[in-house]
């Protein structure tokens, strides 16, 4: 997919952050030339962490991070005044990602380039609100070096992760529409939703660690670095683990989904297709994090019910069922969700997926209008505009009016045309 304008502006920026900042350093050189030098590897070895990164996960590189904001807020180290500005921080990040990036090409698993460029302009903002004040002697005047300057590091911290949580929400937005596209984008706040949530997890870590390396060395040097970076270390080792187990936990969740395809009973792809498309249309409607997840482990699971069925639908197209056996197929569902163990909340939206819309949690609501649409939208049945035509004349009592518009919204972006089998 081509960059849009959006994407292509934010990484221009970068870009010439980037140029800039390593432009000034080698004509004026380099202030400080130790720090520069220990920073640097530190963000490198950080950025060189990202090995062993799962999908997904929002920080892989959380002590590249943290050390690349505690340079960018450093003013003192071992009670000495330092002297480098925010070009020098931007030229230190930059000329750290460079070295990092060598290696990681080489392997396939570095950080794409939305990434880096988030990087580098997160800590431009945090830089160009500490270091000219630090500079001209106004932080210090104002907050002198005790308790009211260490609250206003980590109320600049709070500020750069707001700047970053926007920058990525904005970023993941316009990765939903291609270059030129005409269609609706996906609306901004529940993706800013998620990303500012994601602040309370590694986020929070991340900056509290900067906070505390920038007042360490401050006091002790850089002596203080190789302590203040064990913690968040097993911080990430720790989260790397939980993040493997709810993967597994996940790939276990959709192995079952998978078993009504395999015995026949739907559709290849079906539980799939109807999982991304619910989780797009959640997301649509506002619903974030563990709602999120809740909606997509119901949506893979939606099915399951038919596994008690002598003879399969056909088509495991339920939505042409008489109501009283979608009912029936969903109590079943919801009764062998129970047995497997997976959260309670699951097994209620299956069980409520094929009752009137205006009993259901909104979670039912959209599995059943989604579920519907691919049902309906097979070749040999209705196709897109007529499936989702069938679920606008079924708004009066079997599905919710603003879920299939939400469903509808979707698929402009991404087109009218069914997620093709496997």
């Amino acid at each position: 997919m081509t960059p849009g304008p959006v994407t292509l502006g934010v990484r221009g920026a970068a870009l010439v952050l980037a140029a800039a900042g390593l432009g000034h350093t080698l004509w004026r050189g380099v202030h400080d030339p130790g720090h520069a030098l220990v920073f640097g590897a530190l963000i490198t070895i950080g950025e060189l962490a990202r090995w062993g990164a799962l999908p997904g996960e929002r920080e892989p590189a959380p002590l590249g991070a943290a050390g690349a904001l505690a340079y960018a807020l450093l003013g003192r180290s071992g009670g000495q005044p330092t002297s480098h500005g925010v070009l020098q921080v931007v030229a230190v990040l930059a000329a750290a990602q460079l070295v990092a990036s060598v290696p990681q090409l080489a392997r396939g698993d570095g950080p794409g380039a939305d990434q880096v460029a988030r990087r580098l302009l997160t800590v431009t903002f945090a830089a160009v609100c500490f270091q000219p004040l630090y500079n001209a002697g106004l932080s210090e005047t104002w907050f002198g070096d005790g308790p009211y300057y260490a609250a206003f590091l980590l109320l600049l911290l709070g500020l750069t992760a707001l700047c970053d949580a926007v920058l990525a929400a904005l970023l993941l937005r316009a990765r939903t529409l291609p270059r030129g596209s005409r269609a609706v984008p996906a609306p901004y706040g529940p993706l800013l939703r998620d990303e500012l949530r994601a602040l309370t997890g590694i986020g929070s870590a991340v900056c509290a660690t900067g906070a505390v390396m920038a007042l360490g060395v401050a006091a002790a040097g850089l002596w203080a670095l190789p302590v203040l970076c064990v913690p968040l270390l097993l911080t990430q080792l720790s989260y790397r683990r939980f993040a493997a187990v709810r993967t597994t936990y996940r790939q276990t969740i959709a192995s079952l989904a998978r078993s009504t395809e395999i015995a026949g009973y739907t559709p290849h792809g079906h539980a799939r297709r109807v999982a991304e498309l619910c989780t797009a249309v959640g997301r649509e409607m506002g619903l974030t994090g563990p709602d999120l997840t809740v909606l997509e482990y119901a949506a893979l699971m939606h099915d399951i019910g038919q596994l008690s069925l002598v003879d399969p639908v056909q088509d495991g197209a339920t939505a042409l069922l008489p109501v009283a056996e979608q009912r029936r197929i969903a109590l079943l569902g919801g009764a062998v969700v129970r047995q497997t163990g997976v959260d309670a909340k699951v097994a209620v939206v299956v069980e409520r997926q094929a009752d009137p819309y205006r009993e259901q949690p909104l979670s039912a609501r959209i599995v059943r209008a989604v579920n519907a649409y691919d049902d309906l939208s097979g070749e040999s049945l209705s196709g897109p505009l007529g499936a989702l035509e069938q679920l606008r004349l079924g708004t009066g009592h079997d599905y919710q009016p603003q879920v299939v518009e939400s469903l509808a919204r979707v698929l402009a972006r991404g087109g009218l045309t069914p997620v093709p089998p496997g």
